[in-house]
């Protein structure tokens, strides 16, 4: 038997705002990766890159761990979007769940992009940064995932839950959404993989919610969907995944709409992928 953990983490732009983690522990006993849980052992909010580095080696204890996270872990352009959205945004916008552009003007602070800075600390500690997570292979990586297009992904939405505070968005909205989201959640107990464990962080009653109190919630909540993503790109990798852009300009890993991995509808979206998925 062995441990694989998920680490999921919504990681702020800037260490002066919190940053939500959650951590998923998965025992592996049959070799065919089947029937996979993971159990949501930790949900936390954390601050600079040196305190996430120490709770990751915490919680991996040396063992084989995925680190799944929302923000860019590689910036080379200085202006515009890296490949990556642009790719994802040919498949996911018309689901309303594209990526905002990565620069390096947006994103650099002091000369470093807080990713970048994240991937060189744990490098040290056997953490490769790698653009995919591939199926059943046990590694300590990080990657960049993209909780949105993989919200639509996994619970077959036609359009991504406007959950999120935004210009002309009412709390009304923004309520419902949330409660979609959590029901949707919920749901993943009987899905495959399987996730057990987060039904504590899931009765929060977000109407109650105001403020930076929502957005910690916010952030754990998304932080919980990177580490289920992190487990689903195990279970499946690239039958039901992808990886846009590329390792050295820039990647976005994140599990695809059912009707594009579905062998009856997959050549009607070759086109829309443009070749990249083969």
């Amino acid at each position: 038997m062995a441990r694989l953990v998920c680490i999921g983490l919504d990681l702020a732009w800037s260490a002066r705002n919190p940053s939500g983690v959650a951590t998923l522990e998965v025992e592996i006993r049959d070799p065919a990766i089947q029937n996979l849980t993971g159990y949501l052992l930790d949900s936390r909010l954390l601050g600079t890159n040196e305190e996430i580095v120490d709770y990751i080696q915490a919680q991996a204890r040396g063992d084989p761990c995925l680190v799944a996270v929302d923000a860019p872990l590689r910036v080379p352009n200085l202006r515009g979007q890296r490949q990556a959205e642009a790719e994802l945004n040919r498949v996911f916008r018309p689901y309303a769940a594209g990526a905002h552009p990565a620069n390096r003007r947006l994103l650099e602070r002091n000369g470093q992009v807080r990713g970048e800075a994240l991937v060189q600390a744990l490098a040290r500690y056997g953490f490769q940064e790698q653009a995919s997570i591939e199926q059943g292979r046990l590694a300590r990586q990080v990657t960049e995932v993209f909780p949105h297009s993989a919200i639509v992904s996994l619970f077959g939405l036609s359009r991504s839950l406007p959950y999120k505070a935004r210009p002309r968005r009412s709390w009304q909205e923004r309520e419902q959404a949330w409660r979609l989201y959590q029901q949707h959640l919920r749901a993943l107990a009987s899905a495959d993989p399987s996730l057990q464990g987060h039904e504590p962080l899931l009765q929060v009653e977000v109407g109650s919610l105001r403020g930076r109190q929502l957005k910690n919630y916010e952030d754990q909540v998304d932080a919980l969907m990177c580490a289920y993503i992190a487990l689903y790109g195990f279970r499946w990798g690239s039958q039901r995944c992808h990886s846009f852009g590329s390792l050295q300009e820039g990647h976005i890993f994140t599990p695809l709409p059912k009707r594009l991995v579905d062998p009856k509808t997959f050549s009607g979206f070759r086109d829309l992928l443009g070749g990249m998925i083969n």
